[in-house]
């Protein structure tokens, strides 16, 4: 498990809401307090993924989230598109860690 230490805050990464637009403010500005540029962090969209090295940001659990999952992409498949996960279903991921949301 890394720690935020260990988090290169230069990459992007990418805000998953899972539909809760009202707490995008809110997980911004508590990826920002961990020490992420707002200009890093992109909102997650089913046809476009990120590379090995970025890192995702998924707001857990839903519907009703109170912390943010931080995890760091380890490997891109191409891939069909599928659903709303869309090409992120070829992403490759690990838990690095939880901060809570707001």
């Amino acid at each position: 498990m890394y720690f935020m230490t260990n988090i290169d805050t230069q990459k992007n990464i990418y805000l998953f809401t899972h539909g809760r637009m009202d707490l995008q403010e809110k997980a911004t500005n508590a990826l920002v307090s961990k020490g992420f540029s707002k200009d890093k962090i992109i909102m997650a969209l089913p046809s476009k993924v990120g590379n090995v090295g970025d890192y995702m940001a998924m707001l857990w659990m839903p519907p009703t989230p109170d912390h943010i999952k931080i995890q760091h992409i380890t490997k891109v498949e191409e891939v069909k598109p599928e659903g709303m996960v869309g090409l992120w279903k070829g992403v490759s991921k690990e838990d690095i860690e939880t901060i809570p949301l707001g």
